[in-house]
């Protein structure tokens, strides 16, 4: 019999629940018992929504406060020895994640100690702790191994689950050197690191744990000979260690190619392949099994919020269901569910407002309900879920003949596209003497990303508003007071290129999307983006385009209350359509190619208005890169050439800023290049310098950024340690070049941090401005 099965469940509660504890816990206001104890009856609703969508096999282990990288590290005993002074436990994990500060006491001295780095989870905007290695790294399990007790914890229920890990070598590969061990091999660690596995998968055999899921999503990379022969030699010993155990290699965000070939020389009892985002990968799959190994079939898209066309989902299915038989068959979602909303049954306004497109989704709890109709239906045949799927059929067509979704004005000026729109009218270094002589900087300019805190009041009057409960003018009154502060506060710091601060924004995506029309905004699709931070992305479900100006008013308003220059905040196309639910009917290139249309439409009337910075952030087109090198040039041509089509409508005088972070930028400099940005900033104070090379090998010309301090911690830097990290920069960027900026916007802090942390950034600057006059003047 085909199995339904499930690779992971939103860890974030189906109202936010996991991110209100930690918060709390965070503030606090609930002790470390209480938030335990809630995080078992999260757990235990989770795995029960699952059987009652009628899964076989429930996945445990896959629950998390902040991170899974995180926890897993933790579990093996990869604790970099900053952190081995705190006290095991849940501080000490969170100060792992985001750094920590307190102040010396006549009992304990002054901590401060800076957070791991953090990255993008493969080409997803979830972020994951990056686990830091060193050369005499020992393993071991602790007191507390969360995957067996939350294993323990479902056995109890009565439920049944297979426990889930991040495999060994995806384990080590998405490590990263400690700063005392550079140069050490992470796959060295190999030898040292098995036998840990090995004591794990003996305990969870002894708990009457029959499947195991290892994750290894590596292996949908672009990955050398060796390198899978290290595959080989691992699940050779690890698939040794009980003959109760059978291990599931699950492989998700793309298609595993030729790193398949190590399988059916294992004995590994299974393979899960994402047929969603690589379907062409099933036949070469199935003749690189053996006869005894069952194929897991990922056909219900795990990363968004369309309902399964479930015909052609059964297509893929019989399929593999011939060629291998129901009993080596599972049915799956392509990815864990950590990247999709809990459940649709909150969306009560949605439900009301746009009942169409209502009946056009799917979240967790509705995805599991899918992958239990495709296992009916191969096991029982079509007729046995019959209304099940002409209920579906009839959504997949209502949705593909809906009026709702074409603009043909929209279409027609995606056809007018001539090649002069993707280009500035001068080359950099002529528009950088044009800019300087039209309003000149001093040396090391200071700016921030864009955001500032979004306080609790800006929050209460933001959902007053949207509830009816003030007047559209009583909104915009407080708004512009708080733009008010904003501006002051930046003139008091001494800040060159100021900002609005975005108080009247929510999410730098959803802002734009609820102005834009070709969009819709769900009240309770939220899904974890780092930490306890949550994001709600918005859906793109029509041709999209602009009908009013976006942000004009604010800019304009903070303008008239400074003579400092104001940066015209927006959004990039790419990261308008990474960081949303995005319609899968039309190429992902055209979506992108009509949020460039708008946006450039926003630039243009910035311009017109007096704004003469204007900042495109995309801090998600590196997120975006296919996980193979050889679908990189397609994807980096429509993706830069959007960005272009947004920031190219204006004179040489107007200077466009962009914003990446968590960049791997050797991989997309030359794209970074084309950009033609006149400032580019970056995300760099968790990345040891390194992506700086980068920059200096390929000898970037144009104003560079580099984050001087860390905005995801509470931590605030000193002046030394800025300045230390702008020292180390200047090694790499000429003087002319470097701005003084955060990592990224501020939002998620408060007022407090932030002061004392730009008041620290501008010390810096001036620090680099009198030194660069002394040397000068000697």
């Amino acid at each position: 019999m085909v199995q339904a099965t499930n690779l992971g469940f939103p860890r974030i509660g189906a109202q936010r629940e996991t991110k209100k504890l930690v918060e709390n816990f965070w503030a606090g206001k609930i002790t470390e018992q209480a938030l335990d104890e809630a995080a078992v009856k999260l757990r235990a609703d989770n795995w029960q929504v699952q059987k009652a969508q009628g899964l076989n096999q429930i996945p445990s282990g896959d629950f998390s406060f902040y991170d899974h990288v995180l926890d897993h590290s933790v579990m093996f005993n990869v604790i970099p020895q900053r952190f081995r002074h705190l006290a095991d436990g849940h501080e000490r994990n969170f100060a792992i994640g985001r750094g920590i500060q307190k102040p010396a006491t006549e009992t304990q001295e002054k901590v401060d100690i800076e957070a791991q780095e953090m990255k993008k989870w493969f080409d997803t905007n979830y972020h994951f702790i990056v686990p830091e290695f060193e050369t005499n790294q020992t393993f071991h399990l602790g007191a507390q191994i969360k995957t067996l007790q939350e294993f323990n914890e479902a056995k109890a229920l009565g439920i049944h689950t297979r426990p889930v890990v991040l495999g060994p070598l995806s384990f080590l590969l998405l490590g990263k050197a400690a700063k005392n061990s550079h140069g050490l091999d992470l796959l060295s660690l190999l030898p040292k690191v098995l036998p840990v596995y090995e004591e794990l998968f003996t305990k969870l055999a002894e708990a009457g744990a029959d499947w195991i899921q290892v994750d290894e999503p590596c292996l949908v990379l672009d990955t050398a000979p060796a390198v899978i022969a290290q595959y080989h030699a691992a699940y050779t010993r690890l698939t040794a260690v009980s003959d109760k155990l059978k291990i599931l290699i699950a492989t998700y965000f793309g298609r595993i190619g030729n790193n398949v070939s190590f399988i059916k020389d294992v004995n590994v009892a299974g393979l899960h392949i994402d047929l969603v985002r690589a379907p062409e990968q099933l036949e070469h799959v199935i003749a690189n099994l053996k006869p005894t190994q069952v194929l897991s079939l990922g056909l219900v898209d795990g990363r968004n919020i369309w309902k399964t066309n479930l015909d052609a989902a059964l297509k893929l299915a019989k399929t593999a269901v011939k060629a291998l038989g129901a009993d080596r068959v599972f049915v799956a979602p392509s990815c864990s569910l950590l990247h999709a909303p809990v459940t649709l049954r909150f969306e009560k306004r949605l439900a009301a407002k746009h009942a169409e497109l209502f009946d056009w989704l799917a979240y967790s709890e509705e995805k599991c309900k899918e992958v239990h109709i495709l296992t009916q239906a191969l096991n029982l045949g079509d007729e046995s879920v019959k209304a099940e799927l002409a209920d579906n059929a009839r959504s997949i067509e209502v949705r593909r003949t809906s009026p709702h979704t074409t603009n043909s004005a929209v279409r027609q000026r995606l056809e007018a596209i001539v090649p002069d729109q993707l280009r500035r009218r001068n080359v950099f270094p002529v528009r950088r003497e044009k800019q300087h002589e039209a309003l000149p900087l001093p040396d090391f300019p200071t700016t921030t990303i864009g955001s500032f805190p979004q306080t609790k009041e800006i929050r209460v009057a933001r959902a007053k508003f949207t509830k009816g409960e003030i007047t559209e003018d009583t909104y915009k009154k407080f708004i512009n007071e708080e733009i008010a502060f904003c501006v002051k506060a930046q003139e008091a710091l001494d800040l060159d290129v100021l900002v609005h601060g975005e108080a009247e924004r929510n999410d730098m995506v959803a802002y734009f999307g609820e102005r834009l029309e070709g969009y819709v905004f769900s009240e309770n699709g939220w899904i974890a983006s780092y930490g306890s931070r949550c994001v709600r992305p918005p859906i793109i479900f029509g041709d999209v385009h602009r009908v009013n100006p976006m942000t004009i008013n604010e800019t304009v308003y903070a303008q008239t209350l400074t003579s400092k220059p104001m940066k015209g905040m927006l959004t990039g196309p790419v990261t308008c359509l990474q960081w949303s639910f995005v319609r899968d009917d039309i190429p992902r290139s055209v979506v992108c190619t009509q949020l460039a249309l708008a946006i450039r439409d926003e630039v243009v009337d910035l311009e017109k208005a007096g704004i003469v910075h204007i900042q495109v952030d995309e801090p998600a087109i590196r997120e975006g890169l296919p996980l193979r090198s050889v679908d990189f040039e397609y994807y980096l041509q429509w993706a830069v050439d959007a960005f272009l089509l947004s920031t190219t409508g204006v004179t040489d005088t107007t200077v466009i800023h962009t914003h990446m972070c968590y960049s791997d930028f050797q991989d997309i400099f030359q794209a970074i290049v084309r950009m033609d940005a006149d400032v580019l900033t970056i995300e760099n104070s968790k990345s040891d310098m390194r992506i700086l090379n980068s920059f200096a090998t390929h000898g970037y010309t144009a104003g560079i950024g580099p984050g001087v301090f860390d905005i995801h911690s509470p931590r605030v830097p000193s002046i030394a340690e800025m300045k230390e990290r702008a020292d180390a920069m200047l090694l790499y960027i000429p003087e002319r070049n470097l701005w003084i900026n955060p990592d990224c916007g501020l939002k998620t802090r408060g007022w407090k941090e932030v002061n004392e942390s730009l008041t620290n950034m501008v010390a810096v600057a001036k620090e680099l401005r009198n030194a660069k006059a002394q040397r000068a003047s000697a």
